[in-house]
């Protein structure tokens, strides 16, 4: 197995779509309404709100980082995704915030090099553990879609997208931790339903092998978009389940886990688009305060991950 960076640290990459740090108000942000016991336990009480501003304690550091990168405009996922995994301002090369999925000249971008492919050139494993049904390859193989920036990230580093094989073996994971989507709306009754707690642990042991954990979770997004407070609350509970049981299983001494997101959304339903809010940099476990102190917008999240995981001096 290749080695780790010469402090042992592990990544894993936990990415939220469209969720930003909003008002302290329960009313039309779902952040301030949900109960979330892991992230206030992590963040002595403070909660994933604007006014919470930096907060650093023993186990993790929370900062704000901007999202329009001095660009005009609503920041979008095609270019934010891809400034994540880059730490290049997109949409200042392109000219604008576009999305959601990658046009041409994002997709060269990506394409060009992101953090997957620098943690494979560096001799370390990485792995994108979100898993696709048969019908999401069929879409794709007909032209009718094009991979949106994770998973285009991922092939383009070499990684074959994870299938409903990886799902039922319990390799690859849902993007509602449960696997209850699966179930529900694509007809695999056989897919192993998981507390978002057990999912978490699950992804824990893959934390263990690899030195670069990605996963992607979109339905904050869908919420925001929706406008659906009682779903986004019941959603963010789950990632709160899902993140206290990777915590539990994880050592965080050696592991860093990152929690982000491209854009603001979810945290104002008032509206249904994107916000311009800061987005909410989370940082835990090792290293955590040293990271958060690097990173004020979304081009510093790669660099100082990359110093992380000593691919760069």
């Amino acid at each position: 197995m290749p080695t780790n960076g010469h402090n042992g640290t592990r990544i894993i990459f936990l990415f939220l779509d469209g969720v930003g740090l909003g008002a302290d108000d329960p009313s039309v942000n779902p952040l301030a309404r949900a109960h979330l016991p892991t992230i206030a336990a992590l963040l002595n009480g403070a909660p994933l709100i604007a006014s919470s501003g930096q907060v650093t304690t023993a186990h993790a550091s929370l900062t704000p980082l901007d999202a329009t990168l001095g660009v005009p405009g609503r920041p979008q996922s095609a270019t934010g995704q891809a400034v994540l995994l880059t730490g290049r301002n997109v949409p200042q090369e392109v000219g604008e915030h576009y999305g959601p999925r990658p046009h041409p000249p994002v997709r060269t971008i990506v394409q060009a090099g992101t953090l997957l492919s620098q943690v494979r050139d560096a001799g370390k494993r990485f792995i994108f553990v979100n898993a696709y049904p048969p019908n999401y390859f069929d879409v794709v193989n007909r032209g009718k879609r094009v991979l949106s920036v994770m998973p285009l990230a991922a092939v383009s580093a070499g990684q074959t997208l994870l299938t409903h094989t990886d799902l039922l073996a319990g390799r690859g994971f849902s993007a509602d931790f449960t696997n209850q989507g699966w179930r529900t709306h694509l007809g695999f009754a056989d897919a192993p339903l998981l507390t978002p707690a057990q999912a978490g642990r699950n992804l824990a042991a893959l934390g263990r092998v690899f030195d670069f954990v990605l996963f992607e979770h979109w339905l904050t997004d869908v919420h925001g978009h929706g406008q659906e407070m009682e779903a986004a609350v019941a959603n963010l509970e789950a990632f709160d389940g899902f993140l206290g049981g990777l915590i539990e299983a994880s050592d965080l001494a050696r592991t860093l886990i990152v929690v982000t997101s491209d854009h603001g959304n979810v945290e104002d339903l008032s509206v249904r688009q994107h916000t311009m809010n800061a987005v909410p940099g989370l940082f835990i476990g090792a290293g955590h305060a040293a990271i958060a102190a690097q990173t004020h917008d979304l081009t510093d999240v790669a660099p100082a991950l990359r110093r992380a995981l000593a691919l760069t001096a």
